[in-house]
């Protein structure tokens, strides 16, 4: 792990940093990084800019993200996922610094605008995600999110950050009842950063799935779990993406298994959250609501293992 001490001075940097690339990528010296149109992110910041005609989606990374994330991975699954034939076309991603240049889809909005509740939506999730999850090609890596979540850790201790006073607890109760209640979990290849920000649709309405950096083979759960509770989605909503993704083969295995990824995913994203509370980033209000209802939700379920999954993604 490299020393954190200098992550400030690195973001300072950054901005400069994405201009120069800027700058020799597209062959002109008078381009200058616009952030004017921002278009979006958490990890990452993204911003739309017209260079030479062109509208482009250019990343600058977020804070400590080269601690987070293997660029390097990354860049093969962006790869990999275009030949899913469902990314946006990368021209240019540098592995060292995480910058990456992207063509903008014309006239495109991301489900969260949409309406990530709305039925076309959860149909086209659905028939996108059984297209990933289905792909005889796979990713060389495995995302496991406790070894994410152990990254975090490491990271917030070393930013002489604190863990909320009853996190070891909590963690171990929900990691017992995943012990007990998760079964027949499989190996797929996965997004498992399923928010409906990172769902676009253009107005052909085709829809493609942006940002891989989390990509890797992964159970088929985690990224319907995701799609749930970052959506906020109703009982009615939650059952149309359940029908129109398993069809007559769901379970109650599959059922268990989208609500033990919605508590495990309120577990990494808080820590995540305080990672980025700790160098600076405005996220603790994000924390504290993923951290409480999690909370809430495996007290709630350790007595109560049928408890709806709608009220689950409640705050």
């Amino acid at each position: 792990m490299k020393p954190l001490n200098d992550f400030l001075s690195k973001q300072m940097n950054m901005e400069d940093l994405v201009q120069q690339k800027l700058r020799l990528f597209f062959e002109d010296k008078s381009i200058v990084f616009d952030k004017s149109r921002f278009a979006g992110g958490l990890t990452n910041y993204n911003y739309i800019m017209n260079i030479h005609g062109t509208e482009y989606v250019i990343r600058k990374p977020g804070n400590l993200t080269d601690q987070m994330i293997d660029r390097r991975i990354e860049r093969v699954n962006n790869g990999i996922a275009s030949e899913f034939g469902v990314n946006s076309e990368c021209i240019y991603f540098d592995e060292e610094s995480g910058i990456k240049i992207s063509k903008y889809i014309p006239d495109s909005i991301t489900l969260a605008a949409a309406g990530p509740l709305a039925l076309p939506s959860l149909q086209s999730v659905s028939s996108l995600l059984k297209k990933i999850h289905g792909s005889p090609k796979h990713f060389l890596n495995k995302f496991d999110w406790l070894s994410e979540l152990a990254k975090y850790e490491t990271i917030v201790a070393q930013l002489n950050g604190e863990l909320f006073f009853d996190y070891a607890s909590l963690k171990e109760q929900l990691l017992r009842f995943m012990q007990d209640h998760l079964k027949n979990v499989i190996s797929v290849p996965c997004h498992n950063d399923t928010v409906p920000e990172n769902f676009l649709t253009d107005r052909n309405g085709s829809v493609y799935l942006i940002d891989w950096e989390y990509s890797g083979m992964n159970d088929p759960a985690f990224d319907i779990a995701a799609y749930i509770i970052e959506s906020r989605l109703t009982a009615e909503a939650i059952d149309q993406l359940f029908e129109a993704y398993y069809g007559n083969t769901f379970t109650v295995d599959d059922l268990m298994k989208v609500k033990c990824y919605m508590m495990a995913q309120d577990l990494l994203w808080t820590v995540w959250a305080l990672l980025r509370h700790y160098t600076g980033d405005d996220y603790l209000d994000y924390c504290s609501l993923r951290y409480n209802r999690l909370r809430r939700n495996i007290q709630v379920l350790s007595m109560q293992p049928d408890y709806p999954t709608a009220d689950m993604v409640m705050p």
